[in-house]
């Protein structure tokens, strides 16, 4: 079939010019047709003999759709020019075909779409309920169609099952097959009306790439519509959306809270979606084994089976605890009764035995929280002795004291709160109960009667101990369940499942720390609606992005208590009250990192936590340079403030013993230091000796640099000056081209290229002589870090300094992002390089987030400084920095961190230039250690900004933290805490290629 054919019927029945390009389709004839007003249509010529009332029926839905809900996006009918939605033409062959058009929608299928976002499928749902709430009343006599893919008629597959046969899968889909038969006789009972019928991840369409939010742009091709409850459409849905999914039951949850935002469902609709879903899959496997049968050289389609049978094989989702998820979402009674327990139990507040004995209104709180408390110091170890004094700083002479339902806490250390292998993986940190802290051995009393459900002894280290379940009713025979955890386990020589417990019975008592899981001694104690897909094993904390089910499920116990909900129920600072306080009361040009910004209240090592506990890795941060709130450091600044904290005009041992560590890293040259706040200042400090030694006051410093936030050091920070707004180059000052040799002037394939790059000084030192400014020095970050993560070739620096040193300046390596043992092989980026600077200067890192700074030089220069004029930080040189900078660089040795820099960068690096192998996006990769850089490049080799914004975004999804770097701002910069562990590389590079495949993919 020519394209000139069709393109010509386009022309002649619907007056559309247009260019013709070829469409799947596996029966009929469908081409992209580009109008040369820029206007796309698709147009489709149906297979000869296609039975029109078929075709007729899907142009009259989409027509019914336009009307009914024209704001859904769904493809329009254009109409030929007499009218008709509808033609038939002849093909090449003079075989008639019924032949109509539609405009083309924008983006691609879901199938091709990434990131597959929770807003996505929940808009997905959204779109799919609303084409469905547009259809309940549309009426065509097709819709009664008999054929294989109506699932009301799915029970076909029960006779065919034999096909498949490996005995284990045979067992999974005869399992599914009775279950739908046990739900036909409801499912039957259901409306029927019309539905899509076939809303897979390929008649799904998404607009949007890179940083443009994702929406969806269509949904397409009704042509297997047939008239079915809705709930079967919704199934058949998800049955396409949990496939290969990482987290199908949130996926499930989040397309159908779209769908009832839509076309509200009911209790019973939602009850069927999973029992449903499971039997399209299984019509759809049992299909394609039928089809393998039949074309045995086809292997599509075997192909085609494996996403569903990873599913079905693979997924360890329990069905009772999925749909109480899907009714949680709705915003439904979580199971039924759920609302009427609720009720009754607000109906009795106050008239509940009091658990502990007495009325706890007056009961002081305590809160664990990730903000208010630093519960364990290890948020991943918390060892026995440490669990036995959580929450000592609220005792109060055995006097009881709450903690808090809803209240995020870093206390669950152990790998069994983690979601996934690493420790950035989700982790269950939200308390599902109250807690009442109580002397060992403080009797508890039953609020009122029940059944032992379960009564039992939990060694495991940070476990239960000590547990009872009991069931309790409701007067009109409504069931749910209480939780009584890290008891003495006496108990279990008196209580057996089944056994009854009256209110107010003293029922078991408070265990101590060798028998309660090793905890401090307390009762946490917890209400379930249900006890189904959890039976005995309650979660007692929560992932804090499933709090919409776990509030569901397991509500706040205040009631039966006898407290008030809001006494015990824990807020979280909010983070977009945060984020507006910030805009009210800062400058804009206070920058926030990421689209979404984070919250971080606490640290370890290199991992930071938001305010919900929710793990992130750092793997930017490079100024907690050992790490996140080290207890080396927490100690020295506990102590020497329990002391006193002076400066420099008067003497103390701490500021030598500093001095001494930190000249014992350098070359014997250097025997001066001078402390003080930052490396702005000490790089502001080194541009005032460099003019008293030389008598001259000409700068030069590689472009796009950066040395900090004074006028001064600004004027030889090109990353600021030359920005749009900045203030300019000052007539001192010239720049000289950064030595990149990925991007710059001379390439790696030139073996003089060091030389190239420093021969580019000597113009630079002309102009200021011309000037009279004469040269003071030359100024640089050893390896520019703002200009891109780079690594000048050998031999640059030392060209360099001897050329400045001819013309009679000094040389300043600022070492503010290399220094201190971040490069691994080299304590110090002069090292790499083969030379020596006059003047060099330490910041942000050897205080570990304390504001501290170094310079260092010769007693030569230092000299020519001492002009009679008093020199003066008042807190660099302090006694608390100086002892903090001490220890920052012993932990540096004692721990081996930079030996860990070494082996950990060379792992990172490894799996980076992999991933440079494997996609043409990565341009170089490039760095030294834990100092490194990945540029980010367009098709055409040029620099890639919203790929590089993409994924710097994408890795904060992910929790992992990372900058972005260079003058087009391409360039991933990563330099984590020395701290990072193997796990964490790997999971860097593992993520990495997640989203570099979608950058791909886009």
């Amino acid at each position: 079939m020519t394209l000139a054919h069709w393109a010509a019927a386009l022309r002649e029945h619907w007056g559309i010019e247009a260019e013709l390009t070829r469409l799947d389709g596996e029966y009929d004839l469908n081409f992209l047709a580009k109008g040369l007003d820029g206007q796309g249509y698709i147009l489709k010529a149906m297979r000869p003999g296609c039975e029109e009332w078929l075709v007729d029926m899907q142009v009259k839905a989409f027509e019914h759709i336009a009307e009914r809900q024209p704001d859904l996006p769904c493809p329009r009918v254009i109409a030929s020019a007499t009218g008709k939605s509808l033609l038939t033409l002849p093909d090449e062959e003079g075989q008639d075909r019924l032949v109509w058009l539609l405009n083309q929608l924008p983006g691609r299928c879901y199938a091709k779409t990434e990131p597959k976002s929770d807003a996505l499928i929940h808009e997905i749902g959204e779109v799919l309920g609303g084409s469905a709430k547009a259809l309940k009343d549309f009426q065509h006599e097709g819709m009664t169609r008999d054929f294989k893919w109506d699932l009301m008629r799915a029970g076909w597959i029960q006779d065919q099952l034999s096909c498949v046969t490996n005995p284990a899968r045979r067992a999974i889909l005869e399992q599914i097959s009775a279950e739908f038969a046990g739900l036909e006789p409801d499912l039957t009972a259901l409306p029927a009306q019309a539905v899509h019928n076939d809303a897979n991840d390929y008649n799904i369409m998404v607009a949007g790439i890179l940083n443009e939010p994702r929406r969806v742009s269509g949904l397409i091709d009704l042509g297997d519509m047939c008239a079915a409850p809705r709930i079967c459409d919704l199934a058949i849905a998800a049955a396409y959306i949990v496939l290969d999914h990482p987290a199908p039951e949130a996926a499930l949850a989040s397309l159908v809270a779209g769908y009832h935002d839509s076309y509200p469902l009911t209790a019973a609709e939602l009850d069927m979606v999973w029992p449903l879903l499971r039997m399209r899959l299984a019509v759809s496997v049992v299909n394609s084994t039928l089809m393998a049968v039949e074309n045995p050289d086809d292997p599509y389609v075997t192909i085609s089976q494996a996403p569903a049978w990873r599913f079905l094989e693979g997924n360890k989702l329990h069905g009772g605890l999925l749909t109480a998820r899907l009714r949680a979402a709705c915003g439904l009674p979580v199971v039924e009764g759920a609302d009427r327990v609720m009720a009754w139990l607000e109906q009795e507040r106050g008239s509940f035995a009091p658990l502990m004995g007495y009325d706890l209104n007056d009961a002081p709180m305590g809160s664990l929280s990730v903000e208010n408390s630093t519960w364990p110091q290890n948020p991943f170890n918390m060892p026995l002795e440490e669990a036995a004094r959580v929450g000592g700083e609220f005792e109060d002479n055995g006097r009881v004291w709450l903690g808090y339902y809803h209240e995020p806490r870093l206390i669950y250390t152990d790998c069994a709160f983690r979601k996934g292998p690493f420790k950035s993986s989700n982790r269950r940190t939200v308390h599902l109960a109250v807690d009442a802290f109580a002397p060992a051995g403080t009797p508890l009393f039953a609020p009122l009667r029940g059944k032992v459900f379960a009564a039992e002894f939990r060694s495991g280290h940070l476990d239960y101990g000590g547990v009872i379940i009991l069931r309790h009713e409701t007067p009109d025979g409504d069931a749910f369940y209480t939780l009584y955890g890290h008891l003495n386990p006496e108990f279990l020589d008196r209580l057996k499942p089944g056994e009854t417990v009256e209110k107010g019975e003293e029922f078991c008592r408070l265990g101590d720390p060798g028998q309660n899981g090793g905890w401090a001694p307390h009762v946490h104690f917890q209400v379930a609606l249900s006890t189904e897909g959890i039976e005995t094993d309650w979660p007692g904390v929560g992932d804090p992005d499933e709090m919409y089910l776990w509030h569901a499920l397991c509500p706040n116990p205040a009631a039966l208590l006898n407290l008030p909900d809001e006494k015990v129920l824990y807020h979280p600072t909010s983070k977009e009250d945060v984020l507006a306080g910030r805009r009210a009361h800062f400058g804009g040009n206070l920058s926030l990192t990421y689209r979404d910004p984070v919250m971080l209240v606490r640290g370890w090592k290199h991992h930071l936590f938001d305010e919900w506990g929710r793990p992130y890795l750092d793997a930017y941060n490079n100024v907690p340079h050992v790490g996140h709130a080290h207890p080396r450091i927490q100690a020295v600044a506990a102590d020497q403030l329990k002391r006193m904290n002076s400066n420099t005009r008067y003497l103390h041992p701490a500021q030598t013993a500093f001095a001494e560590k930190v000249l014992s890293k350098l070359p014997d040259r250097f025997e001066i230091c001078f402390f003080v706040n930052s490396g702005t200042e000490a790089n502001e400090l080194a541009l005032r000796l460099a003019r008293a030694h030389t008598g001259s006051k000409g700068m030069v410093t590689p472009d796009h640099g950066y040395h900090g936030n004074t006028t001064g050091a600004i004027s030889i920070s090109a990353y600021k000056f030359n920005k749009p707004g900045g203030v300019g180059q000052a007539d001192w000052v010239e720049l000289v081209e950064v030595a990149d040799d990925y991007r710059g002037s001379f390439r790696r394939d030139d073996p003089d290229r060091a030389q190239k790059f420093a021969n580019l000084v000597d113009p630079a030192i002309e102009r200021l002589l011309k000037k009279g400014h004469g040269v003071a020095g030359f100024i640089a970050e050893t390896f520019p870090s703002v200009g891109g993560q780079i690594i000048p070739p050998k031999g640059y620096l030392p060209a360099v300094y001897e050329k400045i040193r001819a013309a009679g300046g000094v040389c300043i390596a600022d070492e503010v992002q290399t220094g201190l043992g971040r490069l691994g092989d080299f304590y110090f980026g002069f090292e790499h390089q083969g030379a020596i600077p006059d003047i060099v200067v330490m910041g942000k890192p050897i205080g570990n987030g304390h504001p501290l700074g170094v310079l260092v030089t010769t007693r030569e220069i230092a000299d020519s400084f001492d002009n009679g004029i008093e020199f003066f930080s008042t807190f660099g040189g302090s006694t608390l920095s100086c002892r903090i900078g001490k220890e920052v660089l012993d932990i540096v040795d004692t721990e081996g961190l930079q030996e860990n820099a070494r082996v950990q960068g060379g792992r990172l690096m490894a799996g980076l230039k992999a991933l440079e192998q494997k996609y043409a996006c990565v341009g170089d990769v490039r760095g030294m250690g834990l100092f490194l850089g990945l540029e980010l490049i367009n098709t055409d080799g040029s620099e890639a900004t919203e790929i590089c914004s993409y994924v710097k975004n994408r890795m904060r999804d992910y929790r992992i933290l990372i900058g972005s770097e260079g003058p087009k701002d391409n360039i991933l910069k990563i330099r984590p805490p020395l701290t990072i562990e193997s796990d964490d590389t790997d999971v860097i590079v593992r993520t990495l290629d997640t989203i570099l495949q979608e950058v791909e993919a886009a």
